[in-house]
Parts: C-alpha cells; sequence; structure tokens
C-alpha cells in the first residue's frame, strides 16, 4: 500500500506539478531576462550619453543655426561656454537627456532582445545569431519602438540644449512652456524624420554590431570578444549607422527647435529645401558630422559594451545565487 501511495504520489507529481513548476520556471526565467534586459540598456544609454555630452550639446547648437561648422568653431564655442557659464554647463541639458536617454536605451536594447528571440522561433535560428535581413529588421523595430515611446522627451532635451537656463528652468518647465505657448502637438513635431531616420540609424547599428560580433567568433574561435573589441565592432556601428541617417537627424533637430529659433519649418521636405538653398547641401544637411563621426562611436561602442557586460555580469550573478531565482 505504501508503495502504492508512493507511485500516485509520483504520477501526480509527474503529471500536474512538474509542469505547472516548469511553467512558472520558465515565467520567472523571461521575467528576469526582461529585467536585466531593461537595466543593462538603461545603464548603457546613460554612461554613453554623459560621456559624451558636451560634444552632443555642440553638435545640436550648430545643427539647428545658419552658423557655418568647422573643428576649429566647434572648440571656441565649448571654450566659451567653460568660459562664461563654467564646467558643468558643457553638459547643460544633459538631466533632460538622460530623462530620454535611460528609457529609450532601456526599451531599444530589451525589445532588441525580444524581437532577436520572437524572429528567430519564427525563422528557426532559436540560440543562434539570425540571418542578415532578421538581423537587420530586429534593430530597426526594436529602435522605433523606443522612439515612439520616448518622442516627447526628445524634443525636450534639444530644446534645453540650445536655450539659455533663464528660459527653461528644468524639464517639467519645457514641458508647460511648449504646451501653453505652442501647443501640444509641438511636442511630437519632427516626429516622422525620427522615425525615418531610427530605422536605418537603429538597423544598421544593431546589425553591424552583431555582425562583426558573429564574424569574430567564427574568426577567432572564442564566442565572446573582449572589451576592446566590443567597443571597437560597437565604434563600427556607430560609424554606419548615424552616418546614413545623418540629414534626417538634422531636420529633426531644425523642426524641433523651430519655436526657439525663429524659424517655421512645417515638412521634412520643406525643411530640407530651405536648409539646401540657404546653406547647401554638405554643409546644411551633412553639418556636424564630422563631429558626430567623433562622438557617435565613442557614443555607441560605450553603449553596447556596457549593454554586453552588465549582462554577463548580471548572469555570473544569478548562477552564484547572488539575486533571486
Amino acid at each position: 500500500m505504501g508503495s502504492g501511495v508512493q507511485d500516485q504520489h509520483a504520477a501526480l507529481t509527474h503529471g500536474e506539478v512538474l509542469p505547472r513548476a516548469s511553467t512558472q520556471s520558465e515565467g520567472l526565467k523571461q521575467t528576469r531576462s526582461v529585467l536585466n534586459s531593461l537595466f543593462s540598456g538603461a545603464l548603457a544609454g546613460a554612461v554613453a550619453k554623459t560621456a559624451v555630452a558636451p560634444l552632443d550639446r555642440t553638435k545640436i547648437i550648430f545643427q539647428v543655426s545658419s552658423a557655418r561648422f568647422s573643428a576649429k568653431e566647434a572648440y571656441r564655442l565649448i571654450y566659451r561656454t567653460y568660459l562664461k557659464d563654467g564646467f558643468f554647463s558643457l553638459w547643460r541639458g544633459n538631466s533632460a537627456t538622460m530623462v530620454r536617454v535611460i528609457p529609450y536605451a532601456a526599451i531599444q536594447f530589451c525589445a532588441h532582445e525580444e524581437y532577436k528571440s520572437l524572429l528567430g522561433d519564427y525563422y528557426g535560428f532559436q540560440e543562434k545569431v539570425l540571418p542578415p535581413i532578421p538581423r537587420l529588421l530586429a534593430g530597426s523595430m526594436a529602435g522605433t519602438t523606443a522612439a515612439m515611446l520616448t518622442y516627447p522627451l526628445d524634443m525636450v532635451r534639444a530644446r534645453m540644449a540650445v536655450t539659455p537656463k533663464e528660459m527653461y528652468s528644468n524639464i517639467l518647465h519645457v514641458f508647460v512652456r511648449i504646451s501653453r505657448e505652442e501647443g501640444l502637438k509641438t511636442l511630437y513635431r519632427g516626429f516622422t524624420p525620427t522615425i525615418l531616420g531610427v530605422v536605418p540609424y537603429a538597423g544598421l547599428s544593431f546589425f553591424t554590431y552583431e555582425t562583426l560580433k558573429k564574424l569574430h567568433a567564427e574568426r577567432s574561435g572564442r564566442p565572446h570578444p573582449y572589451s576592446y573589441e566590443r567597443l571597437a565592432f560597437g565604434a563600427c556601428a556607430g560609424l554606419i549607422g548615424q552616418s546614413a541617417s545623418y540629414p534626417l537627424d538634422v531636420v529633426r533637430r531644425r523642426m524641433q527647435t523651430a519655436g526657439v529659433t525663429g524659424h517655421t519649418y512645417g515638412t521634412i521636405l520643406g525643411t530640407m529645401r530651405e536648409i539646401v538653398s540657404e546653406e547647401g547641401v554638405i554643409r546644411g544637411l551633412y553639418k556636424g558630422l564630422s563631429m558626430n563621426w567623433v562622438k557617435g562611436p565613442i557614443a555607441v561602442g560605450i553603449s553596447f559594451t556596457t549593454f554586453d557586460l552588465t549582462q554577463i555580469l548580471l548572469r555570473k550573478l544569478h548562477e552564484m545565487g547572488y539575486t533571486s531565482r
């Protein structure tokens, strides 16, 4: 009888309890994976953007003005800002950047991991590197998802970067003034060129980084690149992605800051025509690109490297029992 009870208990265990426990385990594993991706992405975005904030602010100021860009003029602007307002003024608008970048990067990296998983299941490449087209698609979809959910914060950050501190005292003040004086629709001015720009930018950035890691693993026999190799792969990804989408980035900034620069940019093509007629193609639509070739690779390299290393660290901590199972 004891044996029968044991057999029944074993059958019950194997028939009902274990599948339920297995389902719960899978659910916890998926939740942990999402939370790890969100945290790693948020940290990656914050570290990368803070590192290049002075260069980013300088680039935006040139993008939204008709002044001619050169490395010498960019250096002068940074130096004058430092002399007039102090060292930390070079990071003006960085708080607004963090408010935008932390959720943006968290959503983008997490969405990329989820889209990779979904596309991997669909194309039969579970736990493997995706083929080229799905690899490109996963990056584009991740960037688009993040941009759609955080766009008003990008608008606020651009306004704070190009205005004196007396105009907007803090992030909330920017939202209130724009809503009252220019209308809520203004918070989404420049949204279309942003989406059109983020598709090639995010797509090519993630595609290039994932491709370089895949090629490295095949050539070296090491599944994980060293940190400096990750930085180099990320730098290449940033260089290619930002170069491809840069004219739309200029158009986006002009439309976002039209309310404080005295222009009335209405459409993407209209904005492009006005920029080209006043400043020319290269000096207008590609203004500040040389600075982006310095800033962009540094930021993207730091971002991808920080995300990967944080993910590895969190996995190791979990394996060692330092995080909840």
